[in-house]
């Protein structure tokens, strides 16, 4: 995967490479992706988390993004959608990280919260995602939480998606979408809505 490949605007694709070249400098200094990733950061990070562009539903609403690390998907997903943006990130070095992309991008729709997930103050939002960050049985409390009514989670996931969802089905009701991933044959992406603990009324 090169940069070329990337179907996006050429601004956006400007401000992709140039995102791509801080981050590759910054992880000379700290652990943003493992150093094995480098050479394929645009096929595993870039590409990964530009795929979830289309699955988001049309609107204005606040898009939160849990466990953002260096950025993925939550900042690509900031400048391809320009929308509100919160992006919650619990280790200092990444949200200092993160703080210092959406300046040089030019993202001021971008808010960094450098706390943990349960103690951030955050809006009800319209958008949830969270990549690598957790099992869909410690995700969908936050997504139950966070989400406005009528909102959608996305969740990319690897091949344990169908065990996530099987122990995920005891304590909550969700409406589930599957979609395949472009990035991983043995990977999906899962668009969660209508989320509530079982046993409660809808």
């Amino acid at each position: 995967m090169k940069p070329d490949d990337v179907d996006v605007p050429r601004e956006t694709e400007g401000q992709l490479r140039e995102f791509v070249t801080l981050l590759l400098r910054w992880n000379a200094r700290i652990n943003l992706i493992s150093e094995r990733d480098e050479a394929s950061i645009w096929q595993r990070h870039v590409l990964d988390s530009l795929q979830l562009t289309p699955l988001i539903p049309a609107g204005e609403g606040p898009l939160v993004d849990l466990g953002s690390g260096a950025g993925f998907p939550g900042l690509i997903l900031a400048l391809t959608t320009g929308r509100e943006t919160h992006l919650v990130e619990s280790d200092r070095r990444k949200s200092v990280f993160l703080i210092e992309a959406a300046r040089v991008l030019g993202l001021p729709h971008v808010k960094i919260h450098p706390i943990r997930i349960e103690a951030a103050t955050l809006p009800q939002a319209s958008i949830l995602t969270a990549r690598a960050l957790a099992p869909l049985t410690a995700l969908l409390p936050h997504a139950h939480r966070i989400l406005a009514p009528g909102g959608v989670a996305i969740f990319p996931k690897g091949r344990t998606a169908a065990q996530e969802l099987t122990d995920a089905t005891d304590a909550w009701i969700m409406r589930t979408e599957r979609f395949p991933s472009r990035t991983a044959p043995d990977a999906t992406i899962l668009r969660l809505s209508e989320i509530r603990p079982a046993g409660s009324h809808a």
